[in-house]
């Protein structure tokens, strides 16, 4: 171990582990920068033979799935992505790990230092949704202490280092749709891992209380500790979005980033009825999270098809095919804007009326 884990970009435990992570953003990029565009158009011309149109449903994909598993260069594409998540992450767990009493002391002595913004409950009991291997992290969420410094330095190869200093994390900030008053007094920040996004919305509302919620502690209690090393004093909470412990009407704004592809199914509808309850009329809701659209082009339904195969992502398919901006309109929101963004996720706005 070579250096204190600390701030808001802090650098993973040991050299080698930084070269190897570059090493792992270039085979990701490799992949998806170069090696998907090629398959993605024998993909697409299966689609065309068969008659189908340039979006697909799933449904149909799952016509063509066959003859397109049988491309010697979409098997190898697989594979390299598939490897390259599981040795990124596994380097940084065992790297992690090998000290651990001190990177779980600096959980510990963050907690001590800064008391009373971290907010859980020793008896919580997070669902068995949330301890699957999320992306083929060894552990998931919850199954780490050390899961957030895991998270962290993992995720920015899964960004392909364009997130190396919370670029994306900043740029939701600034597009989360404000109260037509624009009283920005309090916000909350569902699935909040760990607190990228709660950070880059106190920096962008300085004058709000933020407060981020999410059911898995170690990214928690990793997200308190950076927080308080960036002294940026944001409250962070353990708990179930679907079941929310706040008042009525007690938020301006609730904010949503990449949590409902990551929920299943049966969620969906109870997350949203607690936004829509704890906003206070004239609130906003932003959700910013992977593609919800009846059809996408062929080589698009084939990599959200990998995902969910392969990439433990089991419940994104689900969300996929939901009519999400149904189930705000039946929760009782207003407004509802739907569009994609500047990355590969959507934005989708909504209103609680007054």
């Amino acid at each position: 171990m070579e250096q204190r884990n600390a701030g808001k970009h802090p650098e993973p435990p040991r050299r080698e582990d930084a070269s190897h992570m570059e090493y792992m953003t270039e085979v990701r990029n490799f992949a998806i920068r170069s090696w998907f565009p090629r398959i993605a158009g024998d993909v697409s011309s299966i689609a065309a033979a068969a008659g189908l149109p340039p979006a697909i449903t799933r449904d149909e994909f799952a016509q063509l799935a066959p003859q397109v598993d049988q491309i010697p260069a979409v098997q190898g594409w697989k594979r390299l992505m598939r490897s390259q998540q599981q040795l990124a992450w596994q380097k940084l767990q065992d790297s992690y790990a090998a000290d651990r009493e001190y990177w779980e002391g600096q959980l510990t002595e963050a907690e001590e230092r800064n008391r009373g913004r971290l907010h859980y409950d020793p008896d919580f009991v997070a669902p068995e949704s949330a301890c699957q291997d999320i992306h083929l992290q060894p552990g998931g969420y919850c199954g780490d202490n050390l899961a957030g410094y895991v998270f962290y330095h993992g995720t920015r190869v899964f960004y392909q280092g364009d997130n190396d200093f919370d670029e994306i994390h900043d740029s939701c900030a600034d597009v989360m749709k404000l109260p037509a008053d624009g009283q920005v007094r309090r916000v909350l920040d569902l699935g909040c891992s760990i607190g990228q996004c709660t950070t880059a919305l106190k920096e962008r509302h300085p004058d709000a209380e933020v407060r981020g919620l999410d059911v898995a502690l170690p990214m928690l209690r990793y997200a308190h500790m950076r927080a308080t090393d960036m002294n940026v004093d944001v409250h962070f909470h353990q708990g179930l979005a679907e079941d929310l412990e706040f008042s009525d009407g007690t938020f301006d704004t609730v904010f949503a980033y990449i949590l409902f592809h990551e929920v299943p199914k049966h969620t969906f509808e109870p997350i949203v009825r607690e936004a829509f309850r704890v906003l206070r009329p004239g609130g906003t809701f932003t959700v910013i999270d992977a593609p919800n659209a009846d059809r996408l082009p062929p080589p698009n339904r084939m990599w959200a098809a990998y995902d969910a195969q392969y990439n433990c992502e089991p419940f994104s398919p689900a969300f996929g095919a939901a009519d999400f901006t149904g189930l705000l309109a039946k929760a009782g929101f207003e407004d509802v804007e739907k569009g994609s963004s500047d990355s590969f996720l959507y934005n989708t706005f909504a209103v609680k009326p007054l």
